[in-house]
């Protein structure tokens, strides 16, 4: 059983290797320390090329929550993945996923922060592809195309950084002023908008569920679509007061708003949990637009514990019912798995901001200076109508696998049974229930001054509170009115299906390509240059072939009309 020893290897190294960096992040906190390490490679028109790592609190604690959640995903793979032809290919793909997400936290330079996001883009890309079918040939490529546009951002913003005199943006955003390199900085926004999904970017999320479900417990917790939050989270300094600031505000609240409302009418386990990580991504790159870098990396780190607990959970349930994805072929598995059913309540809870858990103490702080802030009545009331749906959708999820009617069929046999998965699952409950508490003290010793009155005080809890109920008393009555959902199909439709992103990101942009190049096969390929190239060339010489064959038969009537041909010819030449 080597791939046991592999597992329990691995669980050891990175666990000590992400507690040793949260002690590093708390003593570099406690003195306020910052290390910077420059490798000169070749100085370029007076500005140096230089390979830069960072280990201040920030990286270090990111990089600590990254590897534990590594460590997790990797012993809970041992089980998943366990009787895979290709295991040993996923291993090392995994860890190279997570070497480049490393490379990219403790880069703070443009060019060597390339190296870490180039390496995510490539890496996702062979694991979406993974399961080699079309289904993950084409999110593949959805996914990889859809990073490159930010990977090309990221190649232009280099060249315009030069006018800084350096690519060290840690350095220098703080000195560049609202009209100063404004291209610049809208490049970096568009490239952070690509890795994390925004508008219009947003099909490749969902369709990267192709991948093995411990890698989407990866990418969508820690590492992935994480890394545009953490790179604009870097390079805050630089956003505060620009036009930039103010279009990624409206996009990120319009994200979060669309991926609220399509996972309520999703009926795919993990395209649904993909959703809710689309609908957080757009929580965090809101409160980060209104200037709160602080809030949106408290955020991103308590999202990570109970997002990957909550793919954990999804993993075993996918497990348990033969593969089976589609949650109205679930029900009632709270009876036959108890511990699985309570971590991912545990997990639902903390997404929907349950008081104690690990995504109250992010969520509810960034409503409460989200409605403090001088936002207009739009993004206010996105970020209500977000906070609704989101409870809505957890507790339809509820509704569905854990406590509706059993649709299993009678062959199934469910159970609690995998004691590596469930050990996994189990540790990063933990860290679901006082992961938020943990950053709450650390990150913010002394805390945030809110002033709202009693109805805005109360709002979120009143809108999750409804939320809650409309999501699981609709469902209960769904199959009532299930007739009557034919009437409005094109609306349900358009609402889920994310307003018809994953068509125009896909048939639209290649229409005219592919409709050009069928024109110039037809008239080209197809058309003069077979005419007169092979397969015309081909049935000239075979009509002419026949003619030649037919006058060597040994046929009276072609001797004679023959004889009468030359006759006529000498006849004329007399003449």
């Amino acid at each position: 059983m080597w791939y046991i020893t592999m597992h329990l290897t691995s669980l050891v190294f990175l666990c000590s290797s992400a507690f040793s960096c949260i002690l590093l992040s708390l003593t570099s906190l406690y003195y306020n320390s910052v290390t910077m390490i420059e490798w000169e490679i070749m100085t370029l028109n007076s500005s140096s090329v230089v390979m830069t790592l960072i280990f201040d609190w920030i990286s270090f604690m990111f990089l600590g929550f990254v590897l534990f959640i590594s460590s997790m995903v990797l012993f809970y793979s041992g089980d998943y993945m366990e009787g895979d032809k290709s295991f040993n290919r996923f291993m090392y793909l995994v860890l190279a996923f997570v070497l480049s997400m490393g490379a990219l936290i403790v880069s703070p330079n443009m060019i060597s922060i390339l190296l870490g996001w180039d390496g995510l883009g490539l890496v996702s890309y062979a694991l979406v592809i993974f399961y080699q079918n079309e289904k993950s040939a084409n999110a593949g490529m959805l996914t990889v195309l859809s990073n490159r546009v930010g990977d090309v951002a990221i190649l232009l913003s280099i060249s315009l950084m030069f006018m800084a005199g350096g690519w060290n943006f840690i350095l220098y955003s703080s000195y560049m002023s609202d009209s100063n390199l404004l291209l610049m900085k809208c490049l970096v926004v568009m490239a952070a908008m690509t890795k994390s999904a925004q508008i219009p970017f947003s099909a490749w999320l969902p369709a990267a569920m192709a991948a093995p479900t411990p890698v989407s417990a990866l990418v969508h917790s820690s590492t992935l679509v994480t890394a545009g939050v953490y790179l604009l989270i870097r390079f805050s300094p630089a956003l505060m007061g620009s036009e930039a600031q103010s279009v990624l505000l409206i996009i990120s609240c319009l994200t979060m708003f669309m991926a609220g409302l399509g996972a309520n009418f999703e009926y795919d386990l993990k395209k649904i949990i993909a959703l809710s990580t689309l609908s957080q991504l757009g929580v965090m790159l809101s409160i980060l637009a209104l200037g709160f870098a602080d809030l949106a990396f408290f955020h991103l780190l308590a999202h990570a514990l109970f997002k990957a607990l909550l793919f954990m959970c999804a993993g075993v349930v996918i497990h348990a019912v033969k593969e089976y994805q589609d949650i109205r072929c679930m029900g009632s598995l709270v009876f036959s798995m108890p511990l699985t059913s309570t971590c991912m309540n545990l997990a639902n809870l903390a997404l929907c901001g349950m008081p104690f858990l690990a995504g109250f103490y992010s969520k509810d702080l960034i409503l409460e200076v989200a409605f403090m802030s001088n936002i207009n009545l739009l993004a206010f009331v996105l970020y209500a109508l977000a906070t609704g749906l989101t409870v809505c959708y957890s507790f339809r999820l509820v509704y569905y696998s854990l406590t509706g009617l059993f649709n299993l069929s009678s062959m199934s046999q469910v159970n609690d049974k995998s004691v590596v998965m469930t050990s996994s699952m189990m540790s990063l409950s933990i860290g679901g229930v006082t992961g938020g508490a943990f950053l709450s003290w650390v990150i913010f010793p002394e805390s945030y001054m809110i002033c709202l009155t009693f109805t805005f005080k109360v709002l979120a809890l009143a809108l999750s509170v409804l939320g809650a109920l409309i999501g699981y008393l609709l469902n209960i009555m769904s199959v009532n009115y299930s007739l009557r959902s034919l009437k409005s199909y094109s609306k349900v439709v358009f609402m889920g299906s994310m307003w018809f992103m994953p068509f125009l990101s896909t048939f639209n942009l290649s229409h005219v390509s592919l409709k050009t190049a069928g024109a110039c096969m037809k008239v080209g390929d197809y058309g003069w240059s077979e005419h007169f190239g092979g397969q015309g060339l081909y049935s000239n010489v075979m009509h002419q072939s026949g003619y030649l064959q037919v006058s060597q038969n040994s046929s009276v009537s072609i001797y004679m009309k023959s004889f009468l041909f030359w006759v006529i010819v000498v006849f004329f030449i007399m003449i």
